[in-house]
């Protein structure tokens, strides 16, 4: 260590700012420990922030309230189907045990509130112990006023949950707006309202003071942690973990462009998101062809604190997966967009370079990709018409029918969609087979008029219809593509976040290549192998695990089990 090295010490030391760093500070905090947080980025709260902020949290209290009943038991057989044998068992039984235990207490002991969403059904219907909604929830709306100046450092929203890059929705109002269900429009004015007649913001700053999805999650964590005057070092960098006989006893961090060593007594919670904007460990680990372009998170997660676990000898796992997503690239944009419902809405379909479908386009958005990562299967091509391009949105556009992209620029009006007045010469500008394509069409809008997929039985399942249109008959999630013009553009297989890194067990501790605990050093979140295994199990099963085990580890660093 240079002799220049400034120092600084504290009990536990969270390395990272999302939601899962948060609720472990807010616990450490509360059982009497002096905690700090520092953070890589100028704002905090990481890919948490621009993510929908929900968690997905089996046999959690507000499940009855939306009269769904769920029981341990089919929790367990739920994960373990999707599980296997690439996550400890013990891993996920503690999950299992204590997301819901987790969520209870921080209901109870801090600003943050979630409501039950009983239409978000879990990703794989067909698995024993799977439920049609209810174990994934929405953190409630928050008024940024609550956080003062502080707000302005918290990380923004992406740009695909802020319409027209200025106004958000939660989770619940984003699917009635997709899917056109009654109200929607009064809800579309309504959100409109309290945007812009937020009048004295409104000259100081573009971003709304109602808190919405991700934003709502870290706003509450934050305000809970100002209470308990938890502070967070940002544009702090930590770059390597501190080892003394054996233990992790800090890190090696820069603040204000000085090096700096910060200590922590009691343990250090390594929370640092995900590789996926390194280039060289996508593709050193990922499945190529791999890009950090096709990736919607957070683009400072580079896997610094994978590295630095890795040198002092942790083991890791899952290192080839990620939170898959299929994703579109918009030029200057400093991310992909993950197109959770754009190819889920009726009218859309996806084709590879044969012109062939090859999944059903309403799956969760991991499997989509795994099935993009098939053999020719890339590049893929999502491809819709004009009724579909006048009825939803699509990536940064909005439904046509609001006459508002001439609000938007060039390249997005008129350059990001190929189009073509016949799907034969749309095949041809794309370079798929045209005659393929053609009788895929013709098909599948056989099937809309069915009502029945019979290659993938898209809308069969009570997930498919999520995103479906009710308004559609006989199947909401099938719709022909028969109104020229007609319009595609490549999908890529991209990603919301890495999952696989630092193996830990089930208090977060990270583990060592002699399969013993790493003493003082914990990993939760992306920068951990992930308790999920090689799958989604439902909506927020990034953020719900990676709560609970900041929970559970801040608990094992205390020596308490809170109630």
């Amino acid at each position: 260590m240079s002799s220049s090295a400034l120092e600084h010490t504290v009990d536990v030391l969270v390395v990272g700012s999302g939601a899962g760093a948060m609720t472990a500070a807010l616990v450490a905090a509360q059982c009497g420990l002096n905690t700090l947080i520092i953070e890589k980025a100028d704002v905090y709260g990481g890919t948490s922030a621009t993510s929908g902020g929900g968690l997905w949290i089996t046999c959690n209290h507000l499940m009855p309230g939306v009269g769904i009943e769920d029981n341990p038991e089919d929790s367990l057989a739920y994960m373990t189907a999707l599980t296997g044998n690439d996550v400890p068992a013990a891993n996920v039984a503690s999950f299992v045990k204590n997301g819901a235990r987790m969520l209870r207490w921080v209901m109870s002991n801090s600003h943050v509130q979630f409501i039950a969403m009983p239409e978000y059904a879990d990703y794989y219907q067909h698995i024993q112990g799977a439920r049609p909604g209810g174990r994934s929830i929405d953190p409630l709306p928050y008024d940024a006023r609550q956080l003062g100046d502080d707000f302005l450092n918290m990380n923004m929203p992406h740009r695909q949950v802020r319409v027209l890059g200025l106004m958000g929705y939660s989770n619940i109002e984003g699917a009635i707006l997709l899917s056109k269900s009654p109200g929607w429009f009064k809800l579309l004015l309504r959100l409109s309202w309290q945007y812009f007649s937020d009048i004295p913001w409104r000259f100081r700053s573009r971003r709304s003071r109602r808190l919405t999805m991700g934003n709502a999650l870290i706003g509450r964590l934050r305000k809970s942690l100002l209470d308990l005057a938890v502070p967070i070092w940002l544009s702090c960098p930590a770059s390597e973990l501190l080892v003394e006989k054996g233990a992790v006893v800090g890190v090696r961090a820069k603040r204000e462009g000085k090096d700096i060593v910060i200590r922590a007594r009691r343990g250090v919670i390594v929370a640092s998101g995900g590789f996926e904007h390194s280039q060289k460990l996508r593709a050193q680990y990922l499945p190529n062809p791999t890009s950090t372009r096709w990736s919607a998170a957070n683009p400072t997660n580079t896997g610094d604190m994978l590295v630095a676990g890795q040198a002092v000898g942790a083991a890791t796992s899952l290192m080839d997966e990620a939170w898959w997503g299929p994703t579109l690239t918009v030029k200057g944009e400093d991310r992909a967009r993950a197109l959770f419902t754009e190819r889920s809405m009726p009218g859309a379909i996806v084709v590879n370079r044969q012109g062939r479908r090859f999944f059903n386009e309403s799956v969760a958005y991991t499997t989509a990709v795994q099935a993009m990562y098939q053999p020719g299967n890339l590049p893929s091509y999502l491809i819709f018409d004009e009724r579909y391009k006048r009825n939803y949105p699509f990536g940064p556009l909005l439904p046509a029918e609001m006459h508002l992209n001439w609000l938007q620029p060039r390249h997005i009006r008129k350059d990001l969609l190929t189009s073509s007045s016949t799907v034969a010469g749309l095949a041809v500008a794309l370079g798929v087979e045209a005659a393929a394509l053609v009788s895929t069409v013709d098909r599948f809008n056989g099937f809309a008029a069915s009502g029945k997929d019979q290659d993938f039985a898209r809308g069969e399942n009570s997930y498919d219809l999520l995103y479906g249109d009710f308004r559609i008959k006989p199947n909401p999630c099938l719709a022909p593509l028969t109104e020229p013009p007609f319009y595609a553009v490549e999908i890529h297989p991209g990603d919301i976040g890495t999952k696989g890194g630092l193996l830990t067990n089930e208090y977060g501790q990270v583990m060592g290549g002699d399969d013993k605990p790493i003493e003082g050093l914990y990993a939760i979140g992306n920068c951990s192998a992930s308790v999920t295994g090689r799958y989604y199990p439902g909506a927020g099963a990034t953020l719900g695990p990676a709560m609970t085990f900041g929970f559970l580890a801040a608990e094992h660093i205390a020596g308490v089990k809170l109630d």
